[in-house]
């Protein structure tokens, strides 16, 4: 007797569930992808708002830097103090330490960056009054 050829009932069982487990983890990483994509969006934005707060202060003056505001979407805080730099000379430039807070306004996921940098003190203006 000749048998015929082809697949068993099994063998296309096995084939659609490898099919099946492939097409499942493509699906997955192309999410994880687009999702990623999103996330770098939002990072690189947050950024843009950092540089460019930082970049509105060449110098601070004798009271600091604490200011909060709200921009497209990012609630962002700015606080500084004395940096102690340890310098003994007194006409060396005087530091404040800035920290400087961002946080996405809404929740669908929320995320918050801190940036730390250093600012130097602005020496006031002759007859200039600091608050």
């Amino acid at each position: 007797m000749k048998r015929m050829a082809g697949f068993s009932l099994l063998e296309l069982l096995v084939a659609l569930s490898i099919m099946a487990m492939s097409l499942g983890m493509l699906y997955r990483s192309m999410g994880a992808s687009a999702r990623q994509s999103g996330d770098m969006d939002v990072q690189q934005r947050a950024v843009l708002l950092a540089q460019s707060l930082l970049a509105s202060r060449e110098a601070l003056t004798g009271t600091g830097w604490n200011e909060d505001g709200q921009e497209e979407g990012y609630v962002w805080r700015v606080r500084s103090a004395p940096y102690a730099s340890g310098a003994t000379d007194p006409e060396a430039v005087k530091l404040h330490e800035v920290r400087l807070t961002i946080e996405r306004a809404d929740d669908v996921r929320p995320l918050q960056w801190e940036l730390v940098t250093l600012l130097p003190e602005r020496k006031p203006f002759p007859g200039e009054v600091q608050r």
